[in-house]
């Protein structure tokens, strides 16, 4: 046996702890260290040679894995089908890339935020309903969610339509049967009406232009018309100005439905206001006498009722029942209520609209100066 073999049997130390390395000549310790300084530069030598193998060997499907994860994979087509997608407001480009993902419209949601990018349109994705195809381009997509392709039924409600007519005109246009408005609205609570128009819609339906996405219910429909109501009656300071006028904003509004039956121009709005107001505070106390209040109790659509109309016992019949009737008769819009807030300076009592064909309105204090305006009304064919 060898000194090396014995070294490794008998360790690196000798019976009295001193180092078998110095034990020899120099020469054998020097080819030891040669030896062992070899084995230590082949192992990391053989391990970059496997390892450059695999790279060599597999380099393809490395570039291939990478690409996919630098270039996101986008559709070739323009695609086929319908896919329904709905933009809601708050969402962002991400939220709509994976979503149009996640329906198929799409390849890779990172291929559509590269192309609203790359159009400049990342802060233009207005909310609405669209119709898309599956399997499309992502910059297709791009372009077809501009808002001139949105999805919905436009419906202008004009100032002054009575609830039933409301009902009636939604149906023609929406397609949704009138009788689920009239379920709808006997359903306060599902409406969002404020306390003070004590469950009733008339009066609240506020008249405007709407965009009602595609089958939506009556519900919905008419929980939109309320909100806009409640942003207006925000806007014109309804609350806070009927406790200034000593009226509650439910009496508000009926004096503003009636200023919108009876005002034939806007520039009359706020005298009439005065009349109505005058009027409840005459001492004796006045009936409001207004024709458009009896109108609306018999369901009908004339300026001018007859003495027999007057006779009806409706509480909606001002010319027989003192004060204000129990609700509005229509749906006023935002000038009739700001007339109703602030009606204009004056003592009048009475008015006329002495020319029904150019609705010219006139006003008096005196029940003479009424007179000389009722004439002027016959004479003019009224």
């Amino acid at each position: 046996m060898n000194d090396l073999d014995m070294d490794l049997l008998l360790g690196p130390e000798d019976d009295n702890g001193r180092s078998r390395r110095q034990k020899g000549n120099g020469r054998r310790g020097r080819r030891r260290r040669r030896r062992r300084n070899r084995g230590g530069f082949l192992a990391p030598l053989l391990a970059l040679i496997v390892l450059l193998g695999i790279v060599g060997g597999g380099g393809y499907y490395g570039y291939l894995w990478v690409s996919d994860r630098l270039v996101p994979g986008d559709f070739s087509g323009p695609g086929s089908g319908s896919v329904a997608l709905e933009i809601r407001q708050g969402q962002s480009a991400t939220d709509v890339a994976e979503e149009l993902e996640r329906l198929g419209v799409i390849k890779d949601s990172r291929a559509f935020i590269n192309a609203v990018t790359n159009s400049g349109k990342s802060a233009s994705l207005v909310p609405g309903h669209y119709t898309l195809r599956k399997q499309m381009r992502a910059a297709d997509a791009v372009t077809e969610l501009d808002s001139n392709n949105r999805q919905y039924t436009e419906v202008t409600l004009k100032e002054g339509l009575r609830l039933s007519d409301t009902f009636t005109q939604l149906a023609e246009k929406t397609k949704v049967p009138a009788k689920d408005f009239t379920a709808a609205a006997k359903k306060a609570g599902d409406l969002g009406l404020p306390d003070y128009a004590k469950g009733r819609l008339e009066g609240y339906a506020f008249p405007a232009t709407y965009q009602f996405p595609p089958k939506s219910s009556a519900t919905a429909i008419l929980t939109k018309m309320v909100d806009r109501f409640k942003e207006t009656a925000d806007r014109t300071g309804l609350e806070a100005g009927a406790k200034d006028l000593g009226r509650t904003p439910h009496e508000i509004m009926i004096i503003a439905s009636i200023i919108q039956a009876e005002a034939g121009r806007q520039e009359d709005m706020g005298k009439i206001s005065r009349v109505v107001y005058n009027r409840l505070a005459h001492k004796p106390e006045m009936h409001l006498k207004m024709d458009s209040t009896v109108m609306y109790a018999l369901g009908k659509y004339k300026t001018a009722a007859t003495f027999a109309e007057t006779k009806t016992p409706s509480k909606y019949n001002t010319y027989l029942h003192l004060g204000l009737p129990p609700g509005p008769i229509a749906n006023p819009g935002d000038h009739a209520i700001e007339a109703a807030l602030n009606p204009t300076p004056g003592t009048w009592l009475y008015f006329v609209a002495t020319d029904p064909n150019s609705q010219v309105t006139k006003f008096a204090t005196t029940d003479a100066e009424f007179q000389v305006l009722l004439n002027e009304y016959k004479k003019n064919g009224g």
